[in-house]
């Protein structure tokens, strides 16, 4: 990594908040130590000894280089584990949701604590700004104004169907109304967020290991947003030096855009024409659906019938397919299933779920999928932004929305033309498309591809099938439960919301959730009963 003395410029009007919170020491001569510590006969080496300390000058400095050569061969060689064991926590102010989705929870290598948009309302001038001339500044701004005005605005016109929905749930509650107002309040904010821009402001805390941070680093001028990018990886990897500045003997650079995959190369955007047919064509295929089954293996109750019996060591004739699934994935066999601690990914029944794969396409707001791609497990193809720039919107309605109709719909649907018109005034000015995708409402369709395993699967329903779950993750996780369980009943009829399996498993209390109960005994009802009004 190349040292970065100083702060990289930003891109932004208000430079977002990077502040390395907490790091493993040392991290450059952590790896080292890990690395010949694998060929070591004396036991575990420490970071002192890899790099000589209290040796004499002679011996230190020969030390020092065996450090620096190892360092270099292993990282060349492509073995990179040794990196994972330096581990960096930043607090993360002011990056926009485009960022985050596009870069920092597009894989599996992190963990983040986020803040919520369905639960914290959004206040003025939190969104990114970047730097334009000034008559593409206006056109921006007054965008930007406009969808957080549209947003309180439908906040209160959601208000009112919110409640209705909320008293028909919770009838008992309706005897002292003021009481629950907040909720309710918040049930209206989680459904007007989503014409709010992607360029809003987050903050949260997000740790990686060193080898995702030199990661970052190379691929930070890909798209969606290479600007914003460069500059918040940038400032992670000059705290990074501060902290240990061996750390710039790694010889990682940002990927030249020159070098990037050619598909990759549009300084325009995509093709929108072309856009245009793949649209039509994935939604022709997905249909009335949220989540489709396009593929999985061809016998997978059989593979993991398989894998249950090589676990116990029993032949096909003393455990058939269907009693070996059901030790593994029936709560009331496997009550570990119920345990709050999530524990299936290391029990030996629960790996056999492993062999089961399933493939869906699937159609989510952006802020739907922001939630979505947090099943890291589970991951998805998803699409460069810049292809949802042309002029006609493309967007998801969410359900609070298409029931009120109305004003409330009519509301909904002007913000999104005006935001596409705002999109198309910029493409006008020759803004950069980056800069243009910064405008796109949350509500705007993401279409990608998902894949997961039955074990990754199994957890991510029994999250998501939750009443209280982002309403367009519930109904992706029905449909894909419900297709499953068409094609697989063995596995199918297991697919369950989490007080469905803490009930089987005798967990007491069944609804985890405390005072958050959605209202509903779901775990008293057949799977084909499941249904959500609010």
């Amino acid at each position: 990594m190349n040292p970065l003395s100083t702060q990289p410029q930003s891109p932004l009007v208000v430079a977002p908040r990077i502040k390395l919170l907490a790091a493993f020491e040392r991290p450059y001569e952590q790896a080292v130590a890990a690395a010949r510590t694998c060929y070591s006969g004396a036991g575990v080496l420490t970071v002192d000894q890899v790099s000589g300390v209290g040796l004499p000058a002679d011996k230190q400095q020969a030390r020092i280089e065996l450090r620096d050569r190892i360092a270099a061969s292993t990282y060349k060689a492509g073995h990179h584990t040794t990196l994972q064991h330096g581990y960096l926590s930043f607090a993360l102010d002011g990056v926009s949701r485009q960022l985050v989705w596009s870069t920092l929870h597009s894989h599996p290598f992190y963990n983040s604590e986020q803040v919520s948009q369905r639960y914290v309302e959004v206040k003025p001038e939190r969104a990114a700004i970047p730097l334009l001339p000034p008559q593409a500044d206006a056109v921006y701004r007054a965008c930007i104004d406009r969808q957080l005005a549209d947003y309180k605005q439908l906040i209160c016109l959601l208000e009112p169907h919110a409640e209705a929905r909320y008293f028909e749930v919770f009838k008992a509650r309706g005897k002292k109304p003021e009481k629950w107002l907040p909720a309710i309040h918040k049930r209206a904010q989680e459904v007007a967020r989503y014409v709010l821009p992607v360029a809003t402001h987050t903050w949260m805390v997000h740790t990686i290991s060193l080898v995702t941070l030199l990661r970052y680093w190379r691929l930070c001028e890909e798209p969606d947003c290479p600007a914003e990018t460069r500059y918040v990886v940038g400032e992670m990897v000059r705290q990074a030096l501060q902290l240990d500045p061996l750390l710039g003997r790694l010889e990682v650079e940002p990927l030249p855009h020159d070098l990037l995959p050619a598909a990759l190369r549009q300084s325009k955007g995509l093709d929108l024409d072309r856009q245009r047919r793949m649209v039509a064509e994935f939604d022709a295929e997905l249909g009335s659906r949220t989540s489709l089954l396009v593929d999985r293996f061809a016998d997978n109750p059989r593979r993991v019938a398989d894998a249950v019996r090589l676990v116990l060591g029993m032949p096909r004739a003393d455990l058939s397919d269907e009693a070996a699934i059901g030790v593994a994935l029936d709560p009331a066999q496997n009550p570990l299933w119920g345990e709050s601690l999530q524990t299936g990914v290391h029990q030996k029944l629960g790996r056999a779920l492993h062999a089961a794969h399933y493939l869906f396409a699937k159609k989510l707001s952006h802020a739907a999928d922001s939630q979505d791609q947090r099943h890291r497990m589970a991951p998805g193809s998803r699409p460069m932004l810049l292809g949802y720039l042309g002029e006609a919107p493309d967007y998801v309605v969410p359900q609070l929305v298409a029931e009120a109709g109305g004003a409330v719909a009519q509301a909904y649907a002007t913000s999104m033309e005006q935001t596409w018109a705002a999109i198309g005034q910029l493409r006008g000015l020759g803004v950069d498309p980056q800069w243009q995708a910064y405008l796109l409402p949350n509500a705007v369709s993401i279409r990608f591809s998902e894949s997961a395993d039955l074990q990754a699967l199994r957890h991510k329903h029994a999250m998501r099938l939750c009443y209280n779950a982002q309403e367009e993750i519930w109904r992706a996780s029905l449909d894909e439960a419900e297709q499953i369980r068409a094609a697989e009943p063995a596995i199918g009829r297991h697919l369950l919301p989490p007080c469905s399996v803490r009930f089987a498993a005798g967990v007491r209390p069944i609804c985890p959730e405390g005072d958050r109960y959605c209202g509903t005994p779901v775990w008293l009802l057949a799977a084909q009963d499941w249904r959500r009004t609010l």
